[in-house]
């Protein structure tokens, strides 16, 4: 499913999967296939793994006390040292299991965590990642500080592994304060930033979609960005903007984001949420898709949980299947049947794009109608905010004036209605007319 390059840094890890129903798309395992490309993302070897079929997670274990031993000696045959679950785990699973096997436990929530800290560039990622981190460590500290407690702890007195969980917890819950308090200014930083683009009134495009969809290589072949591009699991953390106008002259802010992923951690939405309001701000989404893979249905479906949790789910959205080039004739046309509102690409080799702009218009808000303008000779000032601010088709220098056809952008709509046309070609005068 995921072509991941073998890393040489090398952790033997046992990933625990699970069968359970409904779990299989087309025969195949997708969630296990991705728990596979998330252990070689953040550098360790997936050497072996355990299925579990059963549906009842137990209390304890998580996977019940036989699996757990068999787990334990699995670990112990085929030297691993770090468990993957494919899962989240409470804090007390997590710590009988590191009892049974004697090895590292890791949990999906923890593994993508580890992923987004090994990645995170800018310092406006590092901060939102660790705190997402903090978050997640905090009610595992017990585990942490437990064999001081059971070393000097005893009945009626408190051991110094208590105090420690105690002095860690504060320092603990005190720097998290600290990194909302840094976050909230990255978030004012990013409004500012918004504010400006918002003057030019140039429409803002976020990419959205499931991590490994093609997003960055999108950005990058439209606006020759230098993005990272790899095929790999969560290859861009932090936002890139960048301009694009099309041969048409018509200009659009493009928005590259972190990659979603089914049951993507809360607290990791509630962390990147700085980022992740250029989803909430844009005037569309494009949402991109891989159409090579056989979940297609399902991750599309897991795209628009986190939306709703971002509370972006109604906005103008345009779904766009991007790796076309990967498809045969035949389950092309299956999606063209199954998606007819959506556009094909290819944003590797720049195939659709032409089609992707002519469904991306009618999704963009309503104010971006174009209007026909009949200027009077003195109005040139005014002709030349829309050129800045707004996008001219085409401007007819008459005697009388000059015709404009034009987008004009919110800031210009009360100072340019007096001059609209009517579809008589009369000026609308009281400025009642309608655009063309």
């Amino acid at each position: 499913m995921y072509d991941v390059p073998r890393p040489d840094a090398i952790e033997r890890a046992c990933l625990v999967g699970f069968e359970l129903p409904g779990s299989l798309v087309d025969g195949v395992n997708v969630s296990l296939n991705e728990l596979r490309a998330l252990t070689l993302t953040s550098g360790a070897e997936p050497a072996v793994e355990l299925i579990c079929r059963h549906a009842a997670l137990h209390p304890a274990y998580c996977i019940g006390s036989g699996k757990a031993d068999e787990l334990a000696a699995l670990c112990h045959a085929n030297d691993v040292s770090l468990v993957i679950f494919d899962h989240d785990l409470a804090p007390v699973q997590a710590r009988n299991l590191e009892r049974v096997t004697d090895a590292k436990i890791l949990d999906r929530t923890g593994l993508i965590l580890q992923i987004f800290a090994q990645r995170a560039r800018s310092r406006e990622g590092k901060l939102q990642i660790e705190l997402a981190q903090l978050q997640y460590l905090l009610p595992r500290l017990t585990r942490m500080w437990g064999h001081l407690s059971r070393q000097y702890g005893g009945l009626g007195t408190r051991g110094p592994g208590e105090m420690q969980l105690e002095v860690d917890r504060r320092r603990v819950q005190t720097r998290i304060q600290r990194l909302h308090s840094l976050i909230a200014d990255v978030r004012k930083q990013r409004a500012t930033q918004r504010k400006r683009r918002r003057l030019s009134d140039t429409p803002v495009i976020a990419l959205v979609g499931y991590t490994n969809a093609g997003k960055s290589t999108l950005l990058r072949t439209l606006t020759h960005a230098d993005v990272l591009i790899e095929d790999k699991l969560f290859a861009t953390l932090d936002p890139t903007s960048r301009l694009y106008r099309t041969p048409a002259g018509e200009k659009f802010v493009f928005t590259d984001t972190v990659g979603f992923i089914r049951n993507l951690p809360h607290g990791l939405v509630e962390a990147f949420k700085a980022t992740l309001e250029e989803v909430h701000e844009a005037d569309a989404l494009i949402h991109v898709a891989d159409a090579s893979i056989p979940d297609l249905a399902e991750q599309i479906a897991a795209v628009h949980v986190v939306l709703r949790e971002l509370d972006a789910d109604a906005k103008p959205q345009l779904l766009t299947l991007n790796k076309t080039d990967k498809l045969s004739h035949r389950r092309k046309k299956e999606l063209q049947t199954a998606y007819p509102n959506a556009a094909f690409i290819s944003a590797e080799y720049g195939y659709g794009f032409a089609d992707m702009f002519t469904r991306l218009r009618p999704v963009l808000p309503i104010h971006r109608l174009r209007t026909k303008l009949r200027l009077p000779p003195h109005r040139s000032l005014l002709l030349s905010k829309l050129y800045k601010l707004g996008k001219v088709l085409s401007a007819l220098y008459l005697e009388d004036g000059i015709v404009v056809e034009a987008y004009v952008p919110d800031s210009l709509v009360e100072e340019t209605k007096r001059f609209r046309v009517k579809a008589n070609g009369q000026p609308a005068g009281n400025g009642e007319g309608q655009a063309d």
